[in-house]
């Protein structure tokens, strides 16, 4: 059983927003499409959203009764512009809310664990979801794609730790039932992939089924962090450099069965996305 609303969806034009959307309008659910740039996605209304503007988020909230929440990327302190929306849109009839976070950030945590300690207080019906690393990191225009297709390289301070990449697909199909369920989960979700692979395992497995040549080079911490300070700003690369030195310790060799659990499917394995993604390219 499912309860019907309207969702707004922030972040609609991004990889797991883009697939919750589509996933909900294809059900039937009215779902109103944010983004900067308001980009069309089929069936649903698109609204202009920036969380940096404030005179945006009236309109967005405008009949929304859920809301899927995708934190600003590259912020290292989200809660400073999300917490204030997210009590506008408690005041305005939001009753449900679905934030992504990551399962490497805990309740409480550094940058939106922050959001997801303050959740529970703001709504009756709520849920995080805490995905491991995404597939599609390797497939679309992350820094581990474009070195990829341009070197034949991956590059991280992994070492040989291990993580339950999970595929995009199923973070959204999850969101999606989170969203619209008559039970609300009222929980944290960690999503993972079917087995956990090291970068080492998932070099090979593009090589395989590509055949083209992919290697994992091993940086430092320092060394990544110092790379990725020429991305972002320097306190998120040292959140996201930390994150690869805790993948090294152990964090995330894990898997659970939260996708098999609230979708009734298993999650998809790696070697699928890369064959059904990737193939082409190589």
């Amino acid at each position: 059983m499912t309860d019907t609303g309207t969702t707004l969806v922030i972040g609609a034009t991004g990889t797991t927003g883009s697939r919750t959307a589509a996933r909900l309008t294809a059900a039937g659910h009215r779902v109103k499409a944010a983004s900067r740039h308001a980009t069309p996605v089929p069936g649903a209304q698109p609204v202009p959203f920036d969380w940096y503007d404030p005179a945006t988020h009236a309109a967005a909230l405008d009949g929304a009764d859920r809301v899927y929440l995708i934190p600003p990327l590259g912020d290292s302190d989200p809660a400073a512009v999300m917490l204030p929306f997210l009590r506008r849109a408690r005041d305005t009839g939001v009753h449900r809310a679905v934030l992504l976070s990551s399962s490497a950030i805990p309740e409480g945590g550094p940058a939106v664990g922050v959001v997801h300690q303050a959740l529970p207080g703001l709504f009756e019906q709520w849920a995080v979801l805490r995905p491991s690393w995404f597939m599609q990191n390797f497939t679309g225009t992350h820094a581990h794609a474009v070195s990829i297709r341009d070197d034949g390289v991956i590059l991280t301070a992994t070492g040989s730790g291990r993580v339950g990449f999970v595929d995009a697909e199923d973070i959204a199909a999850v969101a999606a039932h989170a969203l619209t369920d008559a039970h609300a989960p009222n929980t944290d979700l960690v999503l993972t992939g079917p087995e956990a692979l090291s970068y080492d395992d998932i070099a090979t497995i593009i090589t395989e089924v590509t055949g083209r040549t992919v290697v994992h080079r091993r940086l430092s911490y320092e060394q990544l962090r110092d790379r990725l300070t020429a991305l972002v700003p320097p306190e998120f690369a040292a959140i996201l450099a930390g994150m690869d030195r805790a993948i090294a310790e152990g964090a995330e060799d894990r898997t659970t069965d939260t996708v098999q659990r609230l979708t009734g499917r298993p999650a998809g394995s790696f070697r699928a996305l890369v064959e059904r993604e990737m193939r082409r390219d190589g």
